[in-house]
């Protein structure tokens, strides 16, 4: 239910609002609007009076947001942005059925942008918008139908569903491998390792599960596995990496196993949804759709497994 229309500003008297709180000039939000500054003036003090709050305090010929002016124009920027996202999908997909999807940058471009033709052709009524993200976020302030995460993060007010495990092995380029003279996992304690800085022990257990001992571990951080892929490829170092994202490196050889060794489990990738999305059919299927290619793609790439479910409890 909407609340009263008293505290539902007309869109004209928000838009000028926000213009001139984001250029600081009543001149300059009416060139942007293309209107008069008279008219501009009047749309923020109707604002104002349908408020009963002061917005902006007026000096000589400048304006400056109030604090409460300030908290509002916030609020009212990225209110109608999402209008205005919300009008582009429409006139892109005016049939509707679009649902739109965070993913992890290295996750999206090499695991389910490849994937999503087969989706998209069995269900050509709907569309997929794909965008990054690297940290969880609150669904109840995103327009963004579902996020595909790894860890089972805390989503408030969402679902979670495990779609695989996440294998990492030892990698590194073939002339790095050639060079440092690599034959055993104990051989890696005395060259450069990339580290990611969201799994920050996973050298220290992939060497403890082939049993090498180490006093400390060093080496380069990054922030993103498409950039660890691009360092260990530029030989920069040996990398922990999950097979199941680097096939395209495996297959043309600019990437190969270290040492022989053992991979390490390091977590699980999770669909992470509010629960009313479960009843839009669009997403729906699309869910259906996932959670069947992860279970694929687990079965089809050594060291993966599908995670216990107690997890997600």
């Amino acid at each position: 239910m909407l609340p009263p229309r008293r505290f539902l500003p007309s869109f004209s008297l928000l838009a000028a609002f926000e213009a001139a709180a984001r250029t600081g000039s009543v001149t300059a939000a009416a060139n942007e609007l293309g209107l008069t500054q008279s008219a501009v003036s009047r749309q923020i003090s109707a604002l104002e009076k349908q408020l009963g709050v002061p917005l902006f305090l007026r000096e000589r010929q400048t304006i400056r947001l109030t604090l409460a002016g300030d908290g509002y124009a916030r609020e009212i920027r990225e209110a109608l942005r999402r209008i205005s996202n919300a009008s582009l999908n429409l006139r892109a997909h005016p049939q509707g059925g679009a649902i739109t999807v965070s993913v992890l940058p290295m996750f999206g471009a090499r695991w389910l942008a490849p994937r999503l033709g087969r989706f998209l052709e069995g269900h050509p009524g709907v569309a997929v918008n794909v965008v990054s993200r690297l940290e969880p976020f609150d669904f109840r302030f995103d327009p963004i139908d579902a996020a595909i995460h790894f860890g089972a993060a805390r989503w408030p007010g969402a679902e979670l569903t495990p779609l695989m495990q996440e294998g990492m092995i030892a990698v590194c380029s073939p002339d790095f491998r050639r060079r440092l003279a690599l034959q055993a996992p104990a051989d890696l304690l005395r060259v450069p390792l990339i580290h990611l800085n969201s799994r920050p022990d996973a050298w220290e257990n992939w060497f403890l599960a082939n049993g090498v001992h180490f006093e400390s571990l060093h080496g380069m951080l990054f922030d993103q596995f498409m950039a660890i892929t691009e360092a260990a490829v530029s030989g920069l170092g040996a990398a922990l990496l999950p097979a199941f994202l680097i096939e395209r490196e495996l297959a043309d050889g600019t990437l190969e196993l270290a040492v022989p060794g053992q991979p390490i489990q390091t977590g699980a990738y999770y669909l992470a949804n509010p629960a009313d999305r479960d009843g839009y059919a669009p997403f729906s299927a699309f869910k259906t759709w996932l959670i069947a290619e992860a279970k694929a793609t687990d079965g089809e790439r050594a060291g993966l497994q599908s995670p216990d479910p107690s997890a997600n409890s």
